[in-house]
């Protein structure tokens, strides 16, 4: 059976383009609207679009890469490199929320507020919040069809742009109403900061379990269980082991047969179970299956993996 492919770099490319596009244009939009305008939260909101602009170079570089068939050096392939990219993605946006509430807490503090001209700050934000946010609904759908999760963190960075021009639009609004509460502009940048950290994190913190072999849920372990048990000839299924591979996951894991079967025949049963799981588990892209006897005096090593 051909080894199941998941991800078509081509639709990787063609999300990442037009978010990279799009990010390029907010982001010299309102960093040239926030200068003129005084607003240090609109300037916040440019670096965040830069920094998705950032994450978008990383990934159409890294999926050449992690996109690469097999070969001696890397016989599992090179799909680690995505959850690489991942990793980078949020480690580029947590320190961009990190330095924005540095700058922000300092602004606070010293008093150094310029009265800021709101109208221009009010359209440019809203622009922007429509935007990534369609962006980050396209992008989510495209990475989670072809099992991209590169795309999909790049999908709430969009997200995390979209959400954080909200406090910009409330600040600007405020500030129309009456110039005195130019003070939300730094609170606001505070609470984009605050928004992207967490973002960061999760997004950063699952992709790095992931690159240290964190297995898959107990409840999808049982679901591999069920359906290898689901096949005639299978008497008991156990040590079921998995692990990360770019957007996919390959397991493997121990069929017990009938004793007096044939190696042919003990072989063709875990085909059999190996083509059931890939056909029915779509994140899964390899099965390793090994057969053992089956004793009905009850002797059978039933030793479980770490995830059971």
């Amino acid at each position: 059976m051909k080894k199941k492919v998941i991800q078509d770099i081509s639709q990787v490319y063609k999300v990442t383009w037009i978010g990279l596009f799009l990010n390029l244009l907010l982001m010299a939009t309102k960093l040239i609207v926030g200068y003129f305008s005084n607003s240090k939260a609109l300037i916040a909101d440019g670096i965040h679009s830069l920094s998705d602009g950032i994450t978008d170079i990383a990934i159409l570089l890294g999926g050449k890469y992690w996109s690469a068939p097999a070969d001696e050096e890397h016989p599992h392939g090179h799909g680690r490199l995505e959850i690489l990219v991942t990793v980078f993605i949020g480690i580029a946006l947590g320190i961009v929320g990190v330095l924005l509430v540095y700058r922000a807490i300092y602004q606070i503090i010293s008093k150094e507020i310029p009265d800021i001209s709101s109208l221009p700050v009010i359209l440019v934000a809203l622009i922007s919040l429509v935007s990534k946010e369609l962006l980050y609904r396209y992008s989510v759908k495209v990475g989670t069809k072809i099992h991209s999760s590169a795309v999909v963190a790049n999908a709430w960075h969009h997200r995390s742009d979209s959400l954080s021009s909200i406090p910009v639009v409330i600040t600007g609004v405020a500030v129309l109403i009456d110039p005195t509460y130019k003070i939300l502009d730094p609170i606001a940048t505070i609470l984009i900061g605050v928004f992207i950290i967490y973002s960061a994190l999760a997004l950063a913190i699952p992709s790095l379990g992931y690159l240290i072999d964190k297995g898959i849920s107990k409840e999808e372990v049982k679901e591999i269980e069920r359906l290898a048990f689901s096949m005639d000839g299978v008497k008991d299924v156990h040590a079921i082991r998995s692990r990360h591979i770019g957007g996919g996951i390959s397991v493997d894991l121990h069929i017990l047969v009938e004793p007096n079967l044939s190696v042919r025949e003990g072989h063709a049963i875990a085909g059999r179970v190996k083509e059931k799981i890939l056909a029915e588990k779509e994140n899964i892209v390899d099965v390793l299956i090994h057969v053992e006897p089956y004793e009905a005096n009850g002797k059978n090593d039933t030793s479980k993996s770490p995830e059971e």
